[in-house]
């Protein structure tokens, strides 16, 4: 009886799961591992202060005492490498929870309540029409370059892709008997949908919560190469590209390895929401009985 609980419970078996998966997304799930370790234990791994600057030092190889060579200032590329992954990772996971958070909320209001459904969609429809990279753009230039500032200017322009997900799941399940039998009964309104319509928007969030973080990282990277995001005393992947573009021809590798950095990165994170979006869509394989 146990067995069969656990076989309710989760009915992929591990190895059906690594079958259905593949290899791609468990090398992207060690790689994006060995980032996030790298990012959080930093300041132990970095052999050299990531904002120091050295001006006699300045653009050398790689050696033994800087591994990936030094920057137009003599600062270490390989340390400023792993702290740009601070940055990076604080406002991919930053932005995903806010803007994860945030759009449940306001889709599972406006995919229940059809009085509350013209007006909300009408807000997200012109919010969706601009382009994200100009709004974020905007919204620093007015508030001012900080991690906070970025993270709330990238945060805003994925709200109405997560509203129109939730809304479209809620105007389905709300016809479902179930919600119909709980509306007859009586049942509160902040009850119908925290217990039976939100958990049927589980399993696409957390889908689209992958893409959400890619797209906010490659978005800080953009605002940050064109001095548009935090503050370029901050190490982070796109200052790091942005600074060294004038000695491109000299030494290519001073984008190569945060670019380089950068694309794992967000291949990771794509290839993880991929699996996710295989394993939790039931019409992308059987099931083992």
């Amino acid at each position: 009886m146990a067995e069969n609980l656990l076989r309710g419970a989760f009915p992929l078996s591990t190895r059906a799961l690594a079958e259905r998966v593949g290899i791609a997304p468990m090398i992207a799930a060690a790689v994006l591992l060995l980032i996030l370790l790298a990012a959080i234990f930093a300041p132990l791994i970095a052999p050299h202060d990531p904002i120091h600057q050295n001006p006699v030092m300045r653009l050398k190889p790689p050696s033994a005492e800087f591994w990936l060579g030094t920057d137009a200032y003599g600062r270490d590329l390989f340390s400023r490498v792993l702290y740009g992954a601070r940055v990076s990772l604080i406002i991919g996971i930053g932005v995903t929870v806010l803007a994860v958070t945030l759009g449940l909320a306001i889709g599972l209001v406006s995919g229940f309540f059809r009085s509350a459904d013209a007006v909300v969609m009408r807000i997200m429809d012109g919010l969706m029409a601009m382009p994200s990279v100009l709004l974020a753009i905007a919204i620093v230039s007015l508030m001012g370059a900080s991690i906070w500032t970025v993270m709330a200017a990238i945060t805003i322009p994925e709200i109405p892709r997560v509203v129109r997900l939730v809304r479209s799941i809620v105007l389905s399940a709300r016809e479902e008997p179930y919600v119909e039998a709980a509306m007859s009964l009586g049942t509160s309104m902040p009850r119908i949908l925290w217990r039976h319509l939100m958990p049927n928007t589980f399993a696409p969030l957390t889908v689209q919560a992958t893409y959400v973080c890619a797209s906010a990282i490659l978005t800080e990277a953009i605002l940050s190469f064109l001095g548009a995001g935090v503050s370029t005393e901050t190490p982070t992947w796109g200052n790091i590209m942005a600074e060294s573009r004038v000695y491109f021809r000299l030494m290519p590798s001073l984008i190569l390895w945060p670019g380089l950095a950068l694309s794992l990165c967000i291949l990771s994170i794509n290839l993880l929401g991929d699996a996710a979006r295989d394993v939790l869509d039931p019409r992308m394989g059987k099931r083992e009985d």
